[in-house]
């Protein structure tokens, strides 16, 4: 059974850091592209970054560009979203989804996500 578990979230004060963990069971990550989205309420879930499987190219959205990175544990099959300078607006949900592929590709399976909220 496929199975993705988010972990990290939580509260941060502006300009600090959080490390998002997406832990996979019933498959091998190492060749399987993960995103990471986020949705924010009333609004549609859009991608924040993914890594492919095959040379785990990664790939981010301009509004985190520079300050998230994306990273992937093949012993722990784990892939984790480090992500810097927060600001108030990365105030959301954070889903981890299976990837058909990073460019053009859909999500196939998803977590259960994990709350960001970024506040002083």
């Amino acid at each position: 059974q496929v199975q993705l578990v988010e972990s990290g979230g939580g509260l941060v004060q502006p300009g600090g850091s959080l490390t998002l963990s997406c832990a996979a069971s019933g498959f091998t990550l190492e060749y399987v592209a993960i995103a990471w989205f986020r949705q924010a309420p009333g609004k549609e879930r859009k991608g924040v970054s993914c890594i492919s499987g095959s040379n785990s190219s990664t790939y981010y959205s301009d509004s985190v560009k520079g300050r998230f990175t994306i990273s992937r544990d093949n012993a722990k099959n784990t892939v984790y979203l480090q992500m810097n300078r927060l600001t108030p607006e990365d105030t959301t949900v954070y889903y981890c989804a299976t990837m058909t592929y990073c460019e053009g590709g859909e999500p196939v399976y998803w977590g259960q996500g994990t709350q960001v909220t970024v506040s002083s």
